[in-house]
């Protein structure tokens, strides 16, 4: 690693009920957020050694990674605390470094705290940033309390966007329960020509299968006319 980097902003970024540390740092012209990694283990309940050992044999996390100069708090008893030289990636190479952690070799405990850094935490760590949380002096929430046009329209904006996302993940289950209830349509079709027929008779599996399609299409009926109430 070359010397530490000192960052230009650092800030603290709720995720859940941890506090992920990011850092703004100005390289080559260009603004771009690191992280530190071995916190993120520390929440994880992941080995930090066999970690840094890991980034060290990937080669692109290896030529990636930088020592940053971040400020840490004491710890509840008063040890430590200022300025420490952290291992940091950018933020961008933060989900391949997750993805290498396989979440069925820890504790089952911590299983889902590691999928759901796998999930979210790059976006929630983005978005952060492209809100200006990690580059305003000035707190954000403290210009959106004013009551400029400027922040009433980022108001607005924010509404509306929110609900473009909530419109399309409902026209995406929409439409899979529609092929659902397609397919349970066509089975009832396919045995109630299959009854028409005098020669044929019903078996068990069949008449299971007809009770489920029954079942099926009636709970979704009564979804559709409750959501149309």
């Amino acid at each position: 690693m070359t010397k530490a980097l000192v960052p230009t902003v650092q800030k603290e970024v709720a995720f859940y009920e941890d506090r992920i540390t990011a850092v703004l740092i100005k390289v080559k012209e260009r603004r771009e957020i690191y992280v530190p990694i071995r916190p993120v283990c520390d929440y994880l309940g992941v080995d930090w050694s066999a970690q840094y050992r890991r980034i060290n044999r990937d080669p692109i996390l290896a030529e990636s990674v930088q020592g940053v100069a971040v400020t840490t708090t004491p710890s509840l008893d008063g040890r430590g605390g200022g300025r420490q030289e952290m291992l940091c990636l950018p933020l961008k190479f933060l989900p391949g470094w997750l993805f290498g952690i396989s979440a069925s070799r820890v504790k089952p405990e911590l299983r889902e705290k590691i999928l759901r850094y796998q999930r979210e935490s790059y976006d929630v760590l983005w978005e952060a940033f492209q809100e200006g949380r990690l580059t305003a002096d000035t707190s954000f929430d403290d210009l959106l309390a004013g009551d400029t046009p400027a922040a009433q329209a980022y108001k607005m904006a924010a509404a509306i966007m929110k609900m473009a996302r909530q419109q399309l993940m409902l026209e995406a289950q929409l439409g899979t329960h529609a092929a659902q209830l397609q397919v349970h349509e066509q089975r009832i079709e396919e045995i109630e020509a299959t009854l028409g027929d005098p020669g044929q008779h019903i078996t068990p599996e069949q008449a299971m299968q007809i009770s489920q399609a029954v079942k099926t299409v009636a709970h979704e009926l009564g979804k559709r006319t409750k959501r149309n109430e």
